[in-house]
């Protein structure tokens, strides 16, 4: 499996790259191969007085080569120009990625400012799965919020077919998970399930999946806002990943703002990873 890995080369970026244990995180999902990615944006200029950005940006990239080769995985690098997340997801799709993992600083003062733009972009229009790594806030050198990436999921599904997709996810980071959280949340804004469906019993047969691959699996139905009643959930069991589908019931191809899934991305204590749509459905 590859991987892209998107950096602007601050501080909180070099966080995921630089820390042993969410390398081998990687390794044990099967991840082989990173893309290192950083975008020079298109309004600047190698001729502009004291600007180097190619060359600054490749010496960057030099050094995080040498620490993931070190790790074990093969690794190229990409230093590209345009807009920052069209880049990410071109070089995705061209070399077939597995995942995007993008560092986002955790939470801020202001509530729903908690992403920046790049993962924020990422997060509505992504082509693969993403994984939103959360970084402290408020130092010089800050570290992941949550090392063990997959040690601990929260699967959030409302039963529709993008939601099922997420799930899949668990064919490879079982490898990594030792306990999942299962919630689904009724909510009168959704669509009526069918009457023979019963939550309960549709959590209870996707925890049996689980526990046959050896995952400590617990279940809850909640009531109430999705996003909200999501984010409570992560309070009480603080798990080191929010799993989750960017696109529920909704007919619209991208996340929208103000959904659930960006609600999710934007105020999560810790790590979301997003599974988009098929684009092929």
């Amino acid at each position: 499996m590859k991987a892209i890995c998107a950096t602007d080369l601050s501080a909180a970026s070099e966080a995921t790259i630089e820390n042993e244990t969410c390398l081998e995180c990687l390794g044990r999902i099967g991840i082989e191969e990173i893309h290192l990615v950083t975008v020079i944006p298109s309004n600047v200029h190698a001729g502009m007085p004291g600007m180097d950005f190619e060359g600054r940006r490749e010496r960057a990239l030099e050094r995080y080569r040498d620490v993931i080769e070190d790790a074990g995985f093969d690794v190229e690098a990409h230093v590209v120009r345009g807009t920052p997340h069209r880049r990410v997801n071109g070089i995705a799709e061209t070399v077939g990625a597995s995942l995007t993992i993008v560092g986002s600083r955790g939470k801020s003062p202001l509530e729903n400012r908690v992403i920046g733009s790049t993962a924020r972009n990422l997060a509505r229009t992504t082509v693969v799965p993403l994984l939103v790594n959360r970084i402290e806030r408020g130092t010089d050198d800050p570290d992941v919020l949550r090392k063990h990436l997959f040690q601990r999921v929260l699967y959030a599904t409302d039963f529709s077919e993008n939601a099922e997709r997420a799930f899949e996810a668990f064919s490879y980071l079982r490898h990594a998970t030792q306990e999942a959280t299962l919630v689904h949340v009724e909510t009168p804004k959704d669509p009526e399930l069918p009457e023979e469906s019963d939550p309960e019993a549709r959590l209870a047969e996707l925890a049996t999946e689980l526990e046959g691959w050896g995952i400590e699996t617990r279940t809850a139905v909640r009531r109430g806002d999705p996003a909200d009643e999501i984010l409570a959930t992560e309070d009480e069991y603080e798990p080191t990943v929010i799993l989750v589908g960017s696109r529920g019931h909704s007919r619209l191809r991208r996340l929208l703002l103000g959904s659930v899934s960006e609600d999710v991305v934007a105020r999560a204590n810790g790590n979301v990873m997003l599974v988009p749509p098929d684009r092929m459905a």
